[in-house]
């Protein structure tokens, strides 16, 4: 008897430390290779990429746990980048050229439930000055802060982007050098819309509740933006990214390139499409976007596609550059 009622108990209390205990372990370190690609014989990269240049590209290729997923990256101090998942991972990692592989690596502590609407990062943003972190949860609609070691500071759903929906929300995210923060909506704003997204001005740090507005962002046909940076000149460069084709999934994308100055309450901002990432080049879910000045006249602009977790789908990483009196 003592036995049959004991059994039950410990089996109860097995479910509670499960429910109370965090469900994201950091995973062991994570090493991958960098495997350079190179365009399709007889593809001309500058006849897609305008005024970029494309430096290299390479296929991270690991066999790590839960390497991948990455949807927006990050450019760091150190001539590093930090890529952060859907799945809410991260990987601070060396460029190509140096010693390959990951500095540091593990899962944020942003949620105690492993579900991915919780943890569903899809953008980011830093202050260089103080180095925090900010993270646009697409799942639940929600941003989240973090010190500079990538610990929670801080986390909060926004009434301004609440209604955004569940796969559909701050896809994109840049804190401007005002100390503004520009979010962009992945979702088209109707069902026959095919360029324009419900956008919003946070007129401080959005997690201490500052006013903000709305406005519309205008984009290249077909395409949803997927991540941004403020470039030194003041301006925006945007990732864009349509499905061309569902199964196995292909993906375009586009970059284009905005004044925040010409950003209004109640307006349509529009962007001007600068370069094509098209199917003859190494393409795959391009979702991460950072940028690197290397002197006065020159930028390196790096790009990281989200594999999804699929065995169809590469994790890829591209260098390209651009003179920034070139761009329109």
């Amino acid at each position: 008897m003592r036995r049959s009622i004991a059994l039950p108990f410990l089996i109860l209390l097995a479910g509670v430390t499960w429910l109370r205990s965090p469900t994201t372990p950091r995973p062991p370190d994570m090493t991958f290779d960098y495997v350079a690609l190179t365009p399709r014989p007889g593809a001309d990269p500058q006849f897609h990429l305008g005024p970029f240049r494309l430096e290299g590209a390479w296929h991270m290729a690991s066999r790590s746990r839960g390497f991948g997923g990455y949807s927006t990256l990050l450019a760091m101090p150190g001539g590093q980048l930090l890529a952060l998942s859907d799945s809410g991972g991260y990987l601070r990692f060396t460029l190509p050229g140096r010693r390959p592989g990951a500095l540091a690596s593990g899962n944020l502590n942003i949620s105690r439930w492993n579900d991915k609407a919780d943890r569903d990062v899809e953008s980011a943003t830093r202050d260089p000055r103080s180095g925090t972190i900010w993270l646009g949860m697409e799942g639940s609609n929600s941003v989240v802060r973090l010190g500079p070691g990538l610990n929670v500071e801080t986390k909060i759903r926004p009434g301004a982007i609440r209604h955004w929906g569940v796969n559909s929300g701050p896809e994109a995210m840049t804190r401007l050098a005002d100390g503004r923060f520009v979010l962009l909506r992945e979702a088209f704003k109707g069902w026959l819309e095919d360029r324009k997204h419900d956008a919003v001005v946070f007129e401080g740090d959005p997690t201490t509740r500052p006013k903000s507005w709305h406005f519309t962002f205008d984009g290249p046909k077909g395409f949803s933006p997927t991540d941004m940076t403020q470039l030194p000149d003041g301006r925006l460069l945007i990732l864009m990214r349509r499905l061309v084709w569902p199964m196995p999934q292909r993906f375009a994308g586009r970059i284009a390139i905005a004044d925040p100055a010409e950003i209004r309450p109640g307006a349509t901002w529009r962007a001007k499409e600068v370069a094509r990432i098209a199917t003859s080049l190494p393409v795959d879910n391009f979702e991460g976007l950072a940028v690197v000045p290397q002197g006065k006249d020159r930028l390196t602009v790096w790009l990281i596609s989200d594999d999804n977790f699929s065995d169809f789908q590469r994790t890829l990483l591209w260098k390209l550059s651009v003179d920034p009196r070139d761009l329109p």
